[in-house]
């Protein structure tokens, strides 16, 4: 216990001088994020959040985490993917070194560290899908998308950050409910560098003119961290057994999932680039539904609890894999139906009120 209380308190006090030292310099070196027609905030909010948490999970896991290759290959995984973002939120870089940068850290993360998703589950009733060395292929797609999930996710102060608890401590709760509790320091140490940006993010408390976002640096590390998590816990590799059922996993990262392949789908059917950035993501939703920012933060994230409990909750109880991927699947459907809708119900309800 003493061991683990060490170690979040590093991540803590690291993540948080790391804001102190960059909170000065960010406006110096472009670091900053600038209103727009679509970013309505006051003045040049430092992009630092992400390298914060970066560095209070490294140098924490350098001192409190069995170092392996595993271990290894992810801080360099991550390292490229916050310089990366850096580079994005200084030059706002297109889509094509961003997406591939994403590809290069997904090659790690499957043929570096040798982790992939093969095994899926029951998820027909037939026995378990096992898609061998193909699983490659899927992992680096599935990298990728959560990657950039959590990217397009970071749209108002804190949904990234609560976003990444949530399903972080979601898969820490399943790790230790298969009695894998030696497993759990890493994501802990995670949640812990992440709490120092909440408060600057968010925190009324937090001195005026000290806001900080995360960046994509830190929103793409984000996503990073959960995809490399949850292949990790669902699958049998040579660093341990799996901890949850593949489907399970879908679950933990419903809200960012849905949000992303909602969005991209309106987007096509439009006839626009699915990364094109636009105001349809589900808190725009919710602000245009007369919201207010935090107020949309907490209803985003009661509804990710909610998701992540049904994962839960279906882990526990055995829940066949069938039922849980198909009633994954209509959620969805339902979601996206409404997002491609979302802008007449707005009219239709603000018309009648």
């Amino acid at each position: 216990m003493l061991l683990i209380l060490s170690a979040l308190l590093v991540a803590f006090c690291v993540s948080i001088s790391t804001i102190k030292v960059l909170l000065p310099l960010a406006p110096h070196i472009g670091l900053v994020d600038l209103p727009n027609d679509r970013k309505k905030h006051d003045g040049a909010i430092p992009l630092i959040g992400g390298i914060s948490i970066y560095t209070g999970v490294l140098i924490a896991s350098t001192f409190f985490v069995e170092q392996n290759q595993i271990i290894n290959l992810y801080f360099i995984s991550s390292a490229l993917l916050v310089f990366i973002g850096t580079m994005d939120d200084i030059y706002d870089l297109s889509v094509a070194p961003r997406m591939i940068f994403q590809g290069i850290v997904a090659s790690l993360m499957v043929f570096g560290a040798g982790i992939y998703i093969y095994d899926f589950g029951n998820l027909f009733s037939f026995g378990n899908v096992n898609v061998g060395s193909y699983g490659m292929i899927f992992t680096m797609l599935a990298c990728v998308a959560a990657i950039n999930a959590f990217n397009m996710i970071d749209g108002i102060d804190g949904l990234a950050g609560s976003m990444s608890i949530i399903s972080i401590l979601s898969i820490t709760l399943l790790t230790m409910l298969n009695d894998n509790s030696a497993d759990v320091l890493l994501p802990l140490i995670l949640v812990v560098a992440i709490i120092p940006y909440l408060f600057y993010n968010v925190s009324t408390r937090n001195p005026r003119g000290k806001k900080i976002f995360m960046g994509d640096a830190g929103s793409m590390f984000m996503g990073l961290t959960v995809i490399w998590l949850l292949t990790l816990k669902t699958q049998d590799t040579v660093y341990g057994e799996a901890s949850f059922r593949a489907v399970t996993a879908l679950w933990v990262i419903a809200v960012p999932l849905m949000d992303m392949f909602a969005i991209m789908i309106r987007r096509m059917r439009k006839g626009v680039s699915p990364f094109r950035a636009d105001n349809g993501h589900l808190h725009h939703i919710c602000m245009r539904l007369g919201l207010s920012s935090r107020q949309a933060l907490w209803a985003i994230s009661a509804l990710a609890v909610i998701f992540s409990s049904i994962g839960i909750m279906g882990e526990i109880f055995n829940v066949s894999e069938p039922i849980m991927l198909s009633t994954f699947l209509l959620i969805f459907c339902i979601y996206s139906y409404s997002m491609q809708h979302a802008w007449r119900l707005i009219k239709h309800i603000n018309k009648n009120i």
